[in-house]
């Protein structure tokens, strides 16, 4: 019995400017896993960073205390490792160092083998006039279909 597990980040496409996807494997604990397969996790402040040896880590990612966990049970708002290859990190690095991007996740999901992965993306945060834009850009779509509706 495999149950749908998808975690959405609904802030990340309105505040930045999606630039690069890729999917990351997560670093869990027993009782971590268990709280994201009952979809007790939240990934909508969290941002991810490097660390002196090169490796990338998902910082304040919420995962819930699991129920029925002992005194094993994990810490909610720890850091967690990302794996993605050597080429892949590289290149993130370096566009986070050079160009002052930043790198968010978008989506928590468990895949067809049962393991968590992480989508991030490599984003540019957006200022205030880029967000009135969006805004602007989203009720011109909703008045379009509105309008096109009364024709139908």
């Amino acid at each position: 019995m495999q149950q749908h597990v998808n975690i959405k980040n609904k802030k990340a496409k309105f505040q930045y400017e999606i630039l690069d996807k890729y999917t990351a494997g997560i670093v869990l604990t027993g009782t971590e896993i268990k709280s994201i397969r009952n979809s007790k996790a939240s990934i909508a402040e969290s941002f991810c960073e490097f660390n002196d040896q090169g490796e990338l880590f998902v910082v304040n990612m919420t995962i819930e205390e699991y129920k029925y966990g002992t005194h094993y049970n994990h810490k909610p708002k720890a850091t967690r490792k990302l794996l993605l290859n050597k080429k892949e990190l590289k290149k993130l690095e370096k566009e986070v160092n050079t160009s002052g991007l930043t790198i968010i996740p978008l989506n928590l999901f468990i895949n067809d083998r049962g393991l968590a992965k992480l989508v991030i993306a490599l984003a540019k945060g957006k200022k205030l006039f880029d967000k009135r834009e969006t805004i602007k850009d989203r009720e011109n779509k909703v008045r379009l279909d509105r309008i096109k509706k009364s024709f139908n």
